[in-house]
């Protein structure tokens, strides 16, 4: 396994959030908050693909 890990970006302005996901990171309804927009956002993460499943503006 690499240890090769990628920054969670926001889905709303686009900046980098203040996590981190490896390629066997997995997220199920998880709340992703940040820091820039001060917005939260609900996504999963499975294999390095973020999905978001709920936008709040």
């Amino acid at each position: 396994m690499s240890g090769k890990t990628e920054w969670i970006y926001c889905p709303v302005c686009g900046s980098k959030t203040r996590l981190q996901i490896r390629p066997d990171t997995e997220l199920k309804n998880f709340p992703l908050y940040c820091p820039k927009c001060k917005q939260e956002n609900w996504i999963d993460v499975k294999e390095l693909h973020i999905t978001v499943i709920e936008k709040k503006f």
